[in-house]
């Protein structure tokens, strides 16, 4: 299979749900630790394809959503210096901080500018020499090797105007702090994206250690279908494991360039996630001979931090205890145009996902 259509082909996604319904012998309940997964599942209804003792829950895939306010509330306050750009993705325009966000800041004056990449915030570095450019830098280890190689491009340039805020995270600490915890899964939907730079090989501790399968996935209808009859033959077999579905893209190494890059650039470090406290070594800062590009480092800020309205679950659900319909704003005063929580704002996030595609109680 080469093209799209192949993993939409309406045949071959019927064969595979016939041959998971066949598969059954108990109860499965397997979670998925990408948003881009959780969209794709909504977006082709593959759920009402599934047999009910097959259950699907959504993880801490979402990058924007497992960023804590006090990330944004910083981001909030640089924006709000003189003579301070804030270049960042748009899907974090509209996090809610703790009194604001940066979509409000903007519309009140302040100067944020959405970017595909950190090379294009390095470009207004370099075009807005009398400010200061800070990049919020976001994402799993699919975004941190392009924050690295812009690190590295200002560094090589001698630029000295340009910052980072990192929110960069690592995603196998957060899947073994969900095991640990005690949510009961029979297995992981693994992020394809992540293993495309990382490799598949970064998940053998979960079956080595904690006896549950895992399969790296793509993000088509057959693709997702496909790693759910894997993880179930694994489980009926007992024979937990690391496979790789999403083979057109992600080997067992990874890639070797995208990895190098992370790692001369950045090392791990202990960083919050929304809904789980810190988490050790599951984020990522620059090491000491980048740290001159570090934001807090050179321009210390001090925020009023509060705590996220007590209604919203979005920590409870990015930790696979709740579904968005459990949340008593869902859908009543928090939607897409008025987000309440970060699990509502980015189109990966799985309140986004179940108000577009599920329907709404």
């Amino acid at each position: 299979m080469k093209y799209i259509d192949e993993f939409r082909n309406k045949d071959l996604v019927a064969k595979l749900a016939d041959l998971i319904n066949k598969s059954v012998i108990r109860d499965y309940t397997f979670m998925e630790v990408c948003g881009g997964h959780t969209a794709a599942i909504h977006r082709f209804g593959l759920k009402s394809l599934l047999p009910g003792n097959v259950r699907l829950i959504s993880g801490p895939g979402c990058p924007v959503c497992v960023t804590e306010t006090d990330f944004i509330d910083k981001a909030i306050a640089y924006s709000r210096m003189k003579d301070v750009i804030i270049t960042t993705f748009g899907d974090l325009l509209k996090v809610p901080g703790s009194t604001s966000s940066l979509e409000k800041e903007k519309a009140a004056g302040a100067d944020v500018r959405i970017v595909l990449s950190g090379l294009n915030a390095l470009e207004i570095a370099r075009l807005n020499s009398g400010k200061k450019i800070i990049f919020l830098g976001i994402g799993f280890e699919t975004t941190a090797p392009g924050t690295a190689v812009t690190i590295k491009q200002a560094d090589e340039e001698n630029i000295k105007n340009f910052f980072l805020l990192s929110a960069h995270k690592l995603m196998p600490p957060a899947m073994e702090a969900i095991i640990k915890e005690g949510v009961r899964l029979d297995g992981f939907i693994c992020p394809g994206h992540v293993a495309a730079i990382t490799g598949s090989s970064i998940f053998n501790f979960i079956p080595e250690r904690y006896n549950l399968g895992c399969v790296v996935t793509g993000f088509e209808p057959y693709d997702i279908l496909q790693s759910i009859l894997m993880l179930i033959k694994q489980v009926n077999k007992n024979t937990p494991k690391v496979e790789i579905e999403y083979n057109r893209a992600v080997t067992i190494g990874g890639n070797s360039m995208a990895q190098r890059h992370m790692s001369e650039v950045f090392e791990p470090c202990n960083t919050r996630w929304r809904g789980f406290g810190v988490i050790l070594l599951s984020g990522l800062t620059l090491r000491k001979v980048y740290e001159k590009f570090n934001v807090e480092n050179k321009i210390p800020v001090k925020i009023n931090y509060q705590a996220d309205n007590e209604l919203c679950i979005c920590g409870k659900i990015l930790r696979g205890l709740e579904t968005p319909d459990d949340c008593p704003l869902f859908a009543e005063i928090c939607y897409p145009e008025n987000p309440l929580g970060a699990c509502m704002v980015s189109n990966e996030g799985a309140c986004n996902s179940w108000y577009k595609y599920s329907q709404v109680k």
